[in-house]
């Protein structure tokens, strides 16, 4: 197994459509304004690699799509504290993620190569001064990489990763990667825990969920589409560590310790405590509290 191997993550029938939806005309708007929103970003240029610039189109293009944020809207996911940066991690749902958090702070990124193809996510995230990794890469460069986000928080820069490198239907399901944690020890920085969240009509939704091998036109739709969905972004108390297991730990619980698992996950076979699939896989598999 390489050191890049990651759990496959939910599959594409966990992302249920969105109840209530809106009708068309409104959804021909968002496109429009979305279109509108991401031709502006792209027009300023390097400019938009300022904080304040990407935290404004990250906003505008959550606006273009009729979804709102909750939470830690004005809170900074950063640390301040000794000079050096903060490692924020989040749980994965979907390529919203990214926007959704760039317009609570806009971090650096590390992410999967994927990413900077996304269209919507991957300019923003190239603007945000992400670092494109190639799972399918060697094993050896996992050290270098390492090495690498450790002079970054080092350095002052704070940077934003989802240790369970792939997407999942809710924030409660996949196990964390340890390698980031490996660098935020070396740095001697502190580990921002991050839950995302999305809800709709007043429940969890997972809609949003871009999972599996779909495309990603259609869970574009699925999220345009939806009538009154929110994110809630929520940032946990800093952790600090030098032993990379214990504080992938310490930051999963923190992380996913909001979420609660649906019952029917385990008949279905996924593990509640890994969200690995070992039988039949369940057609909704989590449910946000």
């Amino acid at each position: 197994m390489s050191a890049w191997t990651v759990d496959r993550g939910c599959p594409a029938s966990c992302a249920a459509d969105p109840d209530p939806r809106v009708p068309f005309g409104e959804l021909a708007r968002r496109y429009a304004t979305l279109t509108y929103a991401l031709t502006r970003a792209v027009a300023r240029g390097d400019r938009l690699a300022e904080p304040s610039a990407l935290r404004a189109e990250a906003r505008a293009v959550l606006s273009a799509l009729g979804v709102g944020v909750e939470g830690v809207e004005d809170a900074p996911f950063s640390v301040r504290t000794g000079g050096v940066g903060t490692l924020v991690v989040a749980n994965h749902i979907s390529w919203l993620d990214v926007v959704a958090l760039l317009a609570v702070e806009p971090v650096s990124v590390l992410a999967k190569r994927e990413v900077g193809r996304w269209p919507v996510v991957g300019a923003l995230a190239r603007r945000a001064g992400t670092r494109f990794i190639d799972r399918d890469g060697s094993p050896r460069e996992l050290p270098g990489v390492v090495h690498e986000l450790a002079d970054c928080l080092r350095g002052g820069t704070s940077v934003l990763v989802f240790p369970q490198a792939t997407t999942w239907c809710s924030a409660s399901g996949g196990r964390f990667r340890r390698a980031a944690f490996q660098a935020a020890a070396d740095a001697g920085a502190p580990v921002r825990p991050v839950t995302v969240e999305y809800r709709q009509d007043g429940g969890p939704s997972t809609a949003p969920a871009f999972l599996g091998e779909e495309d990603f036109t259609a869970s574009l739709r699925r999220v345009a589409g939806a009538r009154g969905l929110r994110v809630r972004v929520a940032a946990r108390t800093p952790l600090w560590g030098t032993d990379r297991r214990a504080l992938a730990d310490a930051a999963r619980r923190a992380v996913l310790g909001a979420g609660v698992v649906d019952e029917a996950c385990v008949a279905r076979g996924v593990d509640p405590s890994t969200g690995a699939s070992y039988g039949p896989v369940a057609t909704s598999c989590c449910k946000a509290a």
